[in-house]
């Protein structure tokens, strides 16, 4: 760690959408007909889609109804629609919609776990902001390692700086003690792994069994200076479809800089992180 600034801490706009229809019945004259149907309200959301995509900027409805060329009560009761279908975002303070991560989800099979780790990142840059701490996100590497793939900083003047890349013991910090939950360790296995762990300052086996036991009641676990000297790390769990742990998702601070109820509510929110990226990465 450096006392610095930055602290380095080891843990698409088209014009018309048409439904095609094929008419199994003959009209006169004994030819097959087929009519092609354009439904006003959908073209009008796939356009409104489209050109959220292409600005790539939050615009407010008014702006997208001139735009567009849309109805404004139109236009916003569609933007409604959509923010409700988890296809666009709405913040409320500037009342603004920008293009949501729910539209990932339509291709996600066409998406690479590269690009899956790139649609990741608003959403930690969202709890970074909004808390004033560092969100990262490390993947599991073997049965013995986690390996910090992303990581995003507040946007404040002191914030903790973590590179990528850096590898870690599974059971270390506040992302080991999940792992340590879901695991099946025996009593024994588990003493032998922690034994080979060198934390900043001590930590008994007991009292690392008791928050590992408290993670698994609450659904994040949390690692108070015992990882890194002055560091206090927040993680969720973020799991495949097979309910195993393929990511974690951790936030650190500089630690006794907020109180139970302020960790309890980051605790929650990185809870909650963490199940929007099961979305988003798998």
């Amino acid at each position: 760690m450096t006392t610095k600034k930055n602290i380095a801490a080891s843990e698409s706009v088209g014009t018309r959408a048409s439904v095609a229809r094929r008419s199994a019945d003959r009209v006169p004259g004994g030819r097959g007909a087929t009519s092609a149907v354009t439904v006003k309200p959908v073209a009008n959301a796939i356009r409104i889609l489209r050109y959220l995509t292409h600005t790539g900027a939050p615009e407010r409805a008014a702006d997208i109804a001139r735009h567009l060329s849309i109805n404004p009560s139109t236009c916003f009761n569609i933007l409604r629609t959509l923010v409700a279908e988890d296809v666009v975002d709405f913040n409320a303070l500037s009342k603004t919609y920008s293009a949501g991560l729910g539209l990932a989800r339509l291709v996600e099979q066409l998406v690479t776990q590269g690009q899956r780790l790139q649609l990741a990142a608003p959403l930690m840059q969202d709890l970074a902001a909004e808390f004033g701490v560092t969100v990262t996100l490390w993947r599991r590497l073997g049965a013995d390692r986690i390996v910090l793939v992303s990581s995003e900083s507040s946007p404040t003047d002191l914030h903790i700086d973590m590179p990528a890349g850096q590898r870690l013991p599974i059971l270390m910090g506040a992302s080991g003690r999940l792992f340590a939950a879901r695991l099946g360790l025996t009593d024994e296995q588990l003493r032998e792994e922690f034994e080979q762990l060198r934390w900043a300052r001590p930590i008994s086996l007991e009292a690392y069994v008791r928050e590992v036991n408290r993670a698994r009641r609450r659904g994040w676990a949390s690692d108070d200076g015992y990882f890194a000297t002055g560091v206090m790390a927040i993680a969720a769990a973020v799991c495949d479809k097979s309910d195993n742990i393929a990511f974690t998702v951790s936030t650190v601070m500089i630690r006794g800089d907020r109180g139970e109820a302020q960790v309890d509510a980051l605790g929650e929110a990185v809870r909650d992180l963490a199940h929007r990226l099961e979305s988003v990465l798998f």
